[in-house]
């Protein structure tokens, strides 16, 4: 299975046992979780690379680890996403983007290095028509990274999350839309990233 294998500074990989720690730690930070419903416990960590783990079986994507490619260090996770909530998202089907960084990673522009490389592979590879995204209105640094990435902001896709009781404070989703068109004149040659 391909997968995206390295950009300039960061390389992704398949989940592996050595990950879980620092995954856990990051999503026990309030500060880095502060966008989500909640924090996540280390059982909740545990259950979400389990599942990461099943999606990439079944499904060929989803969020993989980012380590910084100099030393190794584990930064986040980034990759693809088919949403498996319960109930449906109201554009579905789609494939997703996501995005989760250790707060100590944040300004150094990780998030749209590697954001950009999946795009790469969900248009080049996967071939697939358009990628979406998704936060909370007040999340304004991932709205800004899927901006840099040119996404577009779906003015009449707001929605409210099927995974949240309709009153949740966090309920109210913004959707960021890239088709494949828009991706390609954007990116006429790539220059930008690279497959190792």
């Amino acid at each position: 299975m391909k997968y995206p294998i390295a950009s300039e500074r960061l390389s992704y990989r398949l989940w592996e046992e050595c990950d879980l720690d620092p995954f856990a730690c990051m999503c026990a930070d309030q500060v880095v979780m502060q966008h989500m419903a909640q924090v996540m416990d280390r059982k909740g960590a545990m259950a979400f690379i389990k599942r990461a783990v099943a999606a990439q079986a079944q499904n060929g994507v989803s969020l993989l680890p980012v380590t910084l490619k100099s030393s190794g260090e584990f930064l986040g996770a980034v990759g693809l996403n088919i949403p498996n909530y319960g109930k449906p998202l109201p554009f579905d089907p789609c494939i997703e983007i996501g995005w989760r960084f250790k707060r100590s990673a944040w300004g150094n522009g990780y998030a749209t290095e590697a954001a950009a490389q999946w795009l790469r592979f969900a248009f080049e590879e996967l071939d697939l028509e358009e990628i979406v995204a998704f936060t909370i209105p007040a999340n304004i640094p991932s709205q800004k990274v899927m901006e840099r990435l040119g996404m577009k902001r779906d003015l009449n896709g707001d929605f409210l999350h099927p995974a949240l009781d309709q009153e949740h404070p966090k309920a109210r989703h913004v959707l960021y839309r890239l088709n494949i068109s828009d991706w390609r004149i954007r990116n006429p040659a790539l220059n930008q990233v690279c497959m190792t």
